[in-house]
Formats: structure tokens, sequence, C-alpha cells
């Protein structure tokens, strides 16, 4: 089972660890793109237009810190990528309180996505930054397009022959749509919040609880320790989890889609 995960705007303030290798990511394939965003960034960030800058990376003039940061990033202490995320799904997820062997599966089975680095492990030894996908770098252009080009073959190959958990969020799952035998095997998660409005049931998606309730799920197959071999069988596992799990109609060729209906967190 593959689980993809979207960053978080929150990370880590610093690392604590040796400086950036790109050698030592995995999917090492994608280092001569990684190589590319990252310079334009760096560059981008260290130049003399700060308002330039800012306006590429949506960064208010409260936020100038994170160019900084960014210009930094060559010779930036570094730390795991499962550290680094610190948004509302990765608190839920919790990775530092898995049980080993639950731990060992995310090792294995999760990758997240990235404007920055296209993909990375948890494990992956990254420094904070900011790069969100939407960003458009001078010589780069536009992220998710870039990306798309880049993570076509890695991501396919990541995927295997099992199935494919995509709790990604719309701007980075545009760098890499599944098609043929692996849109097949993919399962896509909206998360919808249940709640009663002037006596009537509502559904609508709201970000904490749809991020909250990633973090747990994934937090919860990982326990449980769910080795899934098809997109069926993970759609069970989710609902064995007491999760509210109902399939959408799926046209052919694309992913499986399901909502997960919670009420409270």
């Amino acid at each position: 089972m593959l689980i993809l995960l979207p960053p978080s705007e929150g990370k880590a303030e610093a690392g604590t660890g040796r400086r950036l290798d790109l050698s030592k990511l995995s999917l090492p394939e994608l280092n001569p793109a990684r190589e590319g965003v990252l310079a334009a960034l760096v560059d981008l960030c260290a130049g003399p237009d700060e308002a330039a800058a800012r306006e590429a990376l949506g960064l208010s003039e409260g936020q100038r810190g994170e160019l900084r940061r960014n210009a930094r990033l060559r010779a930036a202490a570094t730390a795991p990528a499962g550290r680094i995320y610190t948004g509302v799904l990765y608190e839920a997820l919790d990775l530092g309180t898995l049980p080993p062997a639950a731990e060992r599966l995310a090792r294995r089975s999760v990758l997240v996505s990235s404007g920055l680095w296209g993909a990375v492990r948890l494990t992956d030894r990254i420094p904070p930054y900011r790069c969100p996908v939407g960003a458009r770098l001078p010589g780069v252009g536009a992220l998710s397009a870039y990306w798309r080009t880049a993570l076509a073959e890695a991501m396919t190959a990541a995927a295997g022959k099992g199935p494919v958990l995509d709790l990604r969020s719309g701007a980075y799952a545009a760098t890499w749509a599944p098609r043929g035998a692996v849109a097949e095997r993919t399962v896509t998660v909206r998360v919808l919040h249940e709640r009663e409005v002037d006596g009537v049931p509502t559904r609508s998606v709201v970000s904490h609880f749809n991020k909250a309730t990633k973090g747990r799920l994934v937090r919860d197959l990982l326990t449980a320790g769910a080795r899934p071999r098809t997109a069926d069988a993970l759609v069970g596992a989710l609902r064995e989890l007491k999760y509210q799990v109902e399939e959408q109609p799926r046209p052919a060729g694309r992913a499986r889609q399901v909502d997960v209906v919670v009420t409270e967190l």
C-alpha cells in the first residue's frame, strides 16, 4: 500500500542535523528536477526584489523571514520530513508516538507531496522551507505543471502493484494523477462534516475536520498493521476501523472516490 499525503504549511522552526544532501533523498530519479526548483527558489529569495519573491510565494510583508530561510536552504540543518511537517494532519498522525511496527510501516508506505521536493518519504532529511505548489518560479514556471512532468514515471513506479490511498489536497493531486492500472487501484478520500442546520442534516467540507480526520485515518491504518492488496480491501479496512465510508460512482479509468463522513473529531 502506498499512502500519499500533502505537506503542511506549518513546519518546524529549524532542523537539527546535517545539511541538505539531495543524493540521500528517496526517489533519486527526481533529483535533477529537485535541483532545478531548489536553485530557482534560493536565487529568487536571495535576490534584490523582495516584493517579487513574496508575490511568487504568496507571502505577506510580515512573512519576509520565510525569504531569508529559503535563501539559506543549502546550508540549513535538516530533520526527517515527518518532523518538519507540523500541521493539523501531522498532529493527528502523531508519528512520534506510533508503536514500532506502525512506524516501520509508515516509513515504507507514506510519501509526502511537495512543491520543492516533488515527493519525499517521512525519513528523508530536509530543511524547513516555504514553497507552495501553486508558486511560479523564474526559469521553472508553474510548479504544478513542472512536477506533473517530472513525477509521472517516479510515482507510477512507487505505486508498485498494490493499492494507493491518495489523501493529497487538490493542488498537490494535480502534480500526479494515476493512470490505467494504477488508477484502478487508487482510492481518493474526501472528508465530509455532517451536522444539523435548523434540524436538517447538512454535509460540508471543513478544512480542520478534513486534515485531522485524514491524519487519524492514516494513524489507525498503520496501528492496525493494515496491508490491503487491493482497492476493495483498502476500503474494507477503513470500514473495519469504524469509519463511515460512502463510495461514489467512478468513471472508467479514474481513481475511486470515497467520502468519509464525520460528525466530530
